[in-house]
């Protein structure tokens, strides 16, 4: 395998909740706003992705998670993207959540363990741009 390609990572504002509704859910009214916002419609559940503070208490979800914007736009046929950024954060042995979009990708991971996260991204020559989060 070739070298992995190295990029900017920018910390988005805010805590983020990763949730799960009911498969066939409607798409609730609380999605919509600003920040990082995914759904995902699958067989099984509706999954969105967006900022914790939108997310009603009553909603299964995972809270405290922090988004990074992988600043580097890829082709979407482009090798190795997905595991440069995956790879240093599972080697701290942390778990990281990925959102990609036609355009780039997003990791997300603990907001408790987002020190060590960084420490590792940058380890792997990678650059958090921490000024613009």
């Amino acid at each position: 395998m070739t070298d992995l390609p190295k990029f900017s990572l920018i910390p988005q504002p805010g805590d983020y909740a990763i949730s799960k509704l009911p498969a066939g859910s409607a798409l609730p009214e609380w999605v919509g706003g600003d920040g990082l916002v995914s759904v995902t419609i699958a067989e099984d559940e509706l999954s969105i992705v967006c900022l914790s503070d939108r997310v009603p208490e009553t909603t299964e979800a995972e809270r405290g998670w922090r988004a990074l914007k992988v600043e580097t736009t890829a082709d979407l046929d482009e090798p190795g993207v997905i595991l440069s950024a995956v790879q240093p954060v599972a080697e701290a042995e942390l778990g990281v959540f990925v959102i990609s979009t036609y355009l780039r990708d997003y990791l997300l991971v603990r907001a408790d363990e987002q020190d060590v996260a960084f420490r590792a991204l940058i380890e792997a020559g990678h650059r958090i741009d921490a000024a613009n989060g």
